[in-house]
């Protein structure tokens, strides 16, 4: 059974985790594997990239999936399943090209008629002076402004309804702009589905399989798809809400979630993450410095170096001449030519263009050129001379080639070992193969000198990257190909364009505009990476818009706080101080502040350790009345009056006019001086800012006064420092300090 004909199983997008840039989707097929284990399984979107999928089996282990690839089918669509939108937009632009056209038109009829002139005929010499005819000019004038006045009242109705095709237009084209990317925008469906293969464990049940299997008794077999897609992005935001009095409050995550996949997600479990998408998850090695001739060989590998006179299999195919323009090989993709297998074996090869078998090897990418005699049997010219022993040369000796994991489904899992692929590795540049020429009879006489070879390139341990280790995906190339690449395996990487323009286009949702005091996930998060789990299923179309999912509540700590800084603003802030006890970091984002049930602003929320404690600001409260008076007295002291001494006098009055009592933070400063002769002395209750926490950065000099006001209460503060500076640093009229 092939693959077009293998049983089909529907799929349903059951959980996705947007990272910073790009999501990982997982979806659920359920069915019974059919006697050859090929399945496959539709509704994965044209933008997922190919090397991310994954296969496994939940809940029972009564099977295994050996084999896991992506195909793309394509298929005309009917007239009544194309997309609605797409033809009222056309519509609307054929009116507004309709309305267009009559517009033009009358403006040109218009202009004809302007340009309607009294053309008196022309005069011979001897014809007499003849009266111009006035009613003959009034009866134009009157028909011409009679005409312009019905088509200049046509033309307003014109332009009129030009308005509004325009704006139908416009409004038809913004909402396919703003529509989902999930269904089809071309007449030609294109559809991506994951073909499985199903290894079903046979034979008696053991302790581990003591209960009889599903799939040996026929039942259904569930199965997990997971790939990774470009177009999604997310920000964090918040809610807090708080009443006056209590202790704690409620802060509730939410996201901004928009996508453009190709995919709607409908009813799926959403996680957001901090990490990359596309980060390295290879690690790094670190290898032994060994002095010595002596070095530990290198661990054997499937690949092998090309034998040498690889140019002499193509002599007779040159020989042939030009081929005929079109004519071109098949190219084989891992050991297997493309409509037919290659032939293994000594015997020509019919429509491999004369190179119709591969080495024992050949046919699991293990040696990665193409060799035998076929080629000059096909083309009638003589064989090249064989290889000496009729053994193939191999960069390790006799060691056999490591077979791929599990078929071809080895390459997809070295592929998706990570979230995505690995950097592919620059491979050494290898051995130059040298042609194997026949020697002349004179060369090979006795005692003859053998011509001057050229040196040999310094040879080493060769260094395949890991696409070169990647079976499925080798293509053997042909005889027409340039350089150095006949007859050997390269990675096969086709250029999808259609593809590509869909991943253009979802990947555009990067550049989109983040929300109000939105902070990118990557940088908010800094170093580490956290994941958050929303509580509920969502819904999300795939249009390009930023979207609202909430994901959980986060139990905090709040006290109300006020402040002022009466030296710079006689007006008091209220503050909520939001402590975060919980094991989850808090990113930066815009949160929503709800006193009460009143909404009262919208901040900017900075990032939150674990045990973090920042403060939110409400605005002025205009309830609590401060205000500042300040004195200054300016004298002298010390022997001789060597002293100059600024006594600087603060006076605050606070007055509480809310229902409740208040907790009022006063912030003054004093000067600092690094001048060891300078002193300053305080003369006040106030003290330094203590802030544990880390939270808040105070200037030098910063000093707090802490009031406890009772609904209605007032209160002074006196404070005040003197200033010492010795009489022969003390500038005339510079001392002054308000």
């Amino acid at each position: 059974m092939t693959a077009e004909t293998a049983q089909r199983w529907g799929s349903a997008l059951d959980e996705v985790v947007v990272y910073a840039q790009g999501a990982l989707c997982r979806r659920l097929a359920r069915g019974s594997v059919p006697p050859d284990g090929r399945v496959r399984v539709t509704g994965l979107p044209r933008t997922m990239d190919p090397g991310s999928l994954r296969a496994r089996v939940t809940g029972a282990r009564a099977a295994r999936v050996v084999e896991a690839r992506v195909e793309v089918e394509a298929e005309p669509l009917d007239e009544a399943a194309s997309d609605a939108l797409r033809r009222e937009v056309e519509r609307r632009r054929d009116e507004w090209a309709a309305a267009q056209g009559r517009r033009d038109r009358q403006l040109g009829l218009i202009k004809e008629i302007g340009a309607v002139r009294p053309v008196p005929p022309a005069r011979r010499r001897e014809d007499p002076h003849r009266r111009t005819p006035v009613d003959a000019w009034l009866g134009l004038a009157d028909f011409v402004d009679e005409r312009l006045t019905a088509l200049h009242t046509r033309l307003v109705e014109l332009e009129r309804d030009l308005e509004v095709a325009e704006h139908a237009f416009m409004v038809a084209s913004d909402r396919l702009d703003r529509a989902s990317t999930d269904a089809p925008s071309s007449p030609v469906l294109t559809t991506v589905s994951a073909v499985l293969t199903f290894d079903v464990l046979a034979g008696p049940a053991t302790a581990e399989t003591a209960e009889p299997s599903a799939a040996r008794e026929g039942g259904e077999v569930e199965v997990e798809i997971e790939y990774a897609v470009p177009g999604a992005v997310w920000a964090p935001a918040y809610r807090l809400t708080h009443r006056h009095g209590e202790d704690g409050g409620r802060l509730v995550l939410r996201a901004s979630v928009a996508q453009r996949t190709g995919e709607d997600w409908t009813g799926v479990r959403i996680a957001l993450a901090t990490a990359d998408l596309r980060r390295r998850t290879d690690l790094p090695r670190l290898r032994s410095m060994r002095i010595g001739r002596r070095q530990p060989s290198p661990a054997p590998s499937g690949w092998r170096e090309p034998p040498t006179g690889l140019a002499d299999l193509f002599a007779g195919y040159d020989a042939t001449g030009p081929r005929p323009y079109g004519a071109g090989a098949p190219r084989a993709v891992g050991g297997m030519a493309k409509g037919r297998p290659l032939a293994v074996g000594a015997g020509p090869a019919e429509d491999s263009g004369g190179y119709g078998e591969t080495t024992g090897h050949g046919e699991t990418g293990g040696y990665g050129v193409a060799g035998g005699h076929g080629q000059a049997a096909a083309h009638g010219a003589p064989p090249p001379p064989p290889f000496p022993g009729g053994v193939q040369p191999q960069a390790y000796g006799s060691a056999p080639p490591a077979p791929a994991a599990s078929g071809p489904a080895g390459g997809a899992r070295q592929r998706s070992a990570g979230m995505m692929p690995p950097p592919t590795v620059a491979m050494a540049p290898m051995a130059s193969a040298r042609p194997m020429t026949p020697r002349s009879p004179a060369a090979a006489a006795p005692g003859s000198t053998p011509p001057p070879t050229a040196p040999s390139p310094a040879v080493g341990p060769p260094r395949p990257s890991g696409a070169e280790l990647d079976y499925p995906a080798l293509v053997l190339s042909g005889p027409d190909e340039q350089g150095g690449r006949r007859g050997r395996l390269f990675p096969d990487v086709p250029y999808d364009p259609v593809a590509a323009e869909y991943r253009r286009r979802a990947e555009a949702v990067a550049a989109l505009p983040l929300p109000g005091h939105a902070v990118p996930p990557r940088v908010s998060a800094g170093s580490f990476d956290h994941r958050f789990d929303a509580v509920a299923r969502a819904d999300i179309p795939s249009d390009g818009a930023w979207h609202t999912v909430t994901v959980g509540e986060i139990p905090v700590g709040l006290r109300t706080e006020y402040v002022c800084v009466p030296s710079v603003e006689q007006t008091v802030y209220g503050t909520l101080v939001l402590s975060h006890a919980t094991g989850q970091a808090l990113l930066a984002g815009p949160v929503e502040v709800v006193v009460g049930d009143d909404f009262a602003l919208t901040a900017a929320l900075p990032t939150l350790a674990p045990g973090g404690v920042c403060r939110v600001g409400l605005g002025p409260a205009e309830g609590i009345r401060v205000t500042r008076r300040t004195t200054m007295h300016e004298s002298t002291s010390g022997l001789r009056n060597s002293t100059t001494v600024l006594d600087h006098r603060v006076h605050v009055e606070l007055a509480n006019r809310l229902a409740g009592p208040v907790t009022v933070e006063v912030r003054e400063r004093v000067p600092v001086t690094s001048d060891a002769d300078v002193r300053v002395e305080e003369h006040a209750d106030w003290s330094a800012p203590r802030d544990d926490a880390g939270t808040e950065q105070h200037a030098p000099g910063t000093r707090v006064w802490r009031v406890e006001l009772p609904a209605g209460g007032t209160t002074v503060l006196d404070g005040g420092y003197e200033i010492r500076i010795p009489t022969a640093k003390a500038l005339a009229g510079g001392n002054r300090r308000s």
